[in-house]
C-alpha cells in the first residue's frame, strides 16, 4: 500500500528535511518510526527538501507498506512516536505510482517578516526581523519582475543539485497586516511556482527587502535575471521566516 502524508513541522531545531548522519531531520524521524512499524527499512519520499530552520504547514510525503494499516491508525501510530515539533495531519491511501516529489506540479511558500523596532518573542521562530522601515509599494512594484519563466541562476545556490535553473513563478504577492501582539506590521511574501531551486525563495525575498530599504532598484533585478549574476541579488534572507504552505498535484 502506498500512503500519502500531509505533514506540519516547526523546523527551528531540525537540520532540514533530508536524512543526515550527524543531525536531526524530518525525514530521519519519520523513517525511524515507519521502519519500526513495518519491521523492515522503509524509505520516506518528500515533496522536496526544506533547509535547516525552515518550517512546513503543507509538506507532503509518501511511502509503501506491506503491513495493513487504515489511514487513521497509521496517522495515530506515527504521531504517537513523533516529537512534538512534527505532526502528521492527514494520511490517505493513494495509487502505487504516486510519488511525493515526482508527482508534484507546483509549490507555494510564504516568507514572513516582522517590520518593527523590536522583535516579538512570539514571532521569533516563524518570522524574520527587520527594524528599518520598509517601502511596501516599492516591494510590490519590484515583485512583478519575478513573475514568469526565467533562468534563476542569480537567485539560487551555486551548490544546488539541479542543472536546469529554469522555473516558472506564477504568483508573487507582497502584503502587510497588523500584528497586535507585536504592535507592528507583518509582511508576507507569498510565492508559487512549478518548482524552486535551493535558496531561491530566500534570495528573492532578500532582494525585495533591499528594495524596501531603498538599497536596490528594479533595473538591478532585471539585470540579475538576464545575466545570472549572483552578485546583483540581495543577501539571502534567514531561514526562520520561510514556510512551505502547499504542494499541488
Amino acid at each position: 500500500m502506498n500512503f500519502k502524508l500531509l505533514i506540519q513541522y516547526d523546523g527551528t531545531d531540525f537540520h532540514g528535511w533530508q536524512v543526515q548522519d550527524n543531525g536531526r531531520t524530518i525525514q530521519g524521524e519519520l523513517e525511524r518510526i515507519v521502519t519500526t512499524l513495518e519491521g523492515r527499512n522503509v524509505g520516506v519520499n518528500g515533496s522536496g527538501r526544506t533547509d535547516a530552520g525552515v518550517h512546513a504547514e503543507g509538506q507532503v510525503a509518501n511511502f509503501h507498506l506491506e503491513k495493513p494499516f487504515t489511514p487513521e491508525k497509521l496517522r495515530n501510530a506515527i504521531n504517537g512516536n513523533l516529537p512534538r515539533d512534527i505532526r502528521v495531519m492527514k494520511v490517505e491511501e493513494v495509487d502505487d505510482d504516486f510519488h511525493a516529489r515526482f508527482s508534484a506540479v507546483g509549490k507555494t511558500y510564504v516568507y514572513r517578516v516582522l517590520n518593527a523596532p523590536v522583535m516579538s518573542p512570539f514571532l521569533r521562530r516563524f518570522a524574520a526581523f527587520e527594524s528599518k522601515p520598509l517601502d511596501l509599494t516599492a516591494m510590490v512594484a519590484a515583485s512583478r519582475h519575478f513573475l514568469g519563466e526565467h533562468d534563476w541562476t542569480a537567485f539560487s545556490s551555486a551548490q544546488g543539485d539541479s542543472d536546469d535553473k529554469v522555473r516558472n513563478i506564477t504568483e508573487l504577492e507582497v502584503t502587510s497586516t497588523w500584528d497586535a501582539r507585536a504592535g507592528a506590521n507583518l509582511i508576507d511574501f507569498r510565492i508559487s511556482a512549478n518548482g524552486f531551486l535551493r535558496y531561491m525563495v530566500r534570495s528573492i525575498v532578500g532582494t525585495l527587502l533591499e528594495v524596501g530599504r531603498g538599497d536596490k532598484d528594479s533595473d538591478t533585478i532585471q539585470t540579475a535575471i538576464m545575466t545570472g549574476d549572483r552578485n546583483l541579488a540581495g543577501t539571502t534572507a534567514p531561514a526562520q521566516g520561510l514556510t512551505l504552505v502547499k504542494v499541488d498535484y
